[in-house]
C-alpha cells in the first residue's frame, strides 16, 4: 500500500498534540482494514491533517455543507456492493494508477481540532480517535456507508475489529506490530 500524507495542520506540530506518528498510525489502520476486506489489490490513498476551518472549506465545496466535520471521505471506486473490489476491475482505466498498477481508493481529511475534542468528548485517547476516524473513513473507500441503521451496524462493527485487531484501546494503547 502506498499512503500519501499531508499534514496541512499549522496550529501546532502533530508529534507535540498526539505523542505518535500520524502516518504509521494511518498506515496501520489502513492496512488493517485493507486486510479484512480481503482486499486483493496493492492500494494507494492520501490522507490529509487539517483544522476545522479547512475541512469546513472542504465539506462546504463538496457537499454544500457550511460547517466543520470530523472525517471526509473521497472515494476513486464505485461500488455496487460493499467491499467488491471486482467492480474496480470493470472500470479498470479509472480505478488503477497506470504506472504503479496500485488501486486508487481514494482521499482521506480528517480535522485535528476534531480529533482533539471528540477524544476529549468520548472519553478515549487521541490515538482511538485518529484511528477510529481513518477506520471510519478506509470503509467509506470500499463503498460502505451508514445511511440506514442496518448499513450503520455492519460498518461500525468492521470499524470497532479493525481497532480491536491492532489492540487500540481507548485509552491509547497500540500494541501490535
Amino acid at each position: 500500500m502506498k499512503l500519501y500524507f499531508e499534514n496541512e495542520y499549522t496550529k501546532r506540530p502533530l508529534e507535540e498534540i498526539f505523542g505518535f506518528d500520524c502516518l504509521q498510525a494511518a498506515g496501520r489502520v489502513a492496512g488493517e482494514a485493507l486486510k479484512m476486506e480481503k482486499c486483493p489489490y496493492d492500494c494507494e490513498l492520501s490522507v490529509t491533517l487539517t483544522d476545522d476551518e479547512g475541512i469546513r472549506g472542504i465539506n462546504l465545496e463538496t457537499r454544500g455543507i457550511d460547517r466543520p466535520t470530523d472525517v471526509l471521505s473521497f472515494p476513486m471506486v464505485e461500488y455496487l456492493k460493499p467491499g467488491n473490489f471486482s467492480e474496480a476491475e470493470e472500470e479498470e482505466a479509472d480505478s488503477f494508477d497506470p504506472e504503479s498498477g496500485r488501486l486508487l481508493l481514494g482521499d482521506i481529511v480528517i480535522s485535528v481540532d476534531r480529533v482533539i475534542a471528540q477524544a476529549e468528548e468520548y472519553g478515549h485517547s487521541l490515538l482511538r480517535e485518529y484511528a477510529f476516524l481513518v477506520a471510519h473513513s478506509m470503509f467509506h473507500l470500499m463503498g460502505y456507508d451508514h445511511m440506514t441503521p442496518d448499513e450503520e451496524e455492519v460498518m461500525t462493527a468492521r470499524q470497532e475489529a479493525v481497532l480491536k485487531a491492532l489492540q487500540i484501546t481507548r485509552d491509547g494503547h497500540f500494541e501490535k506490530s
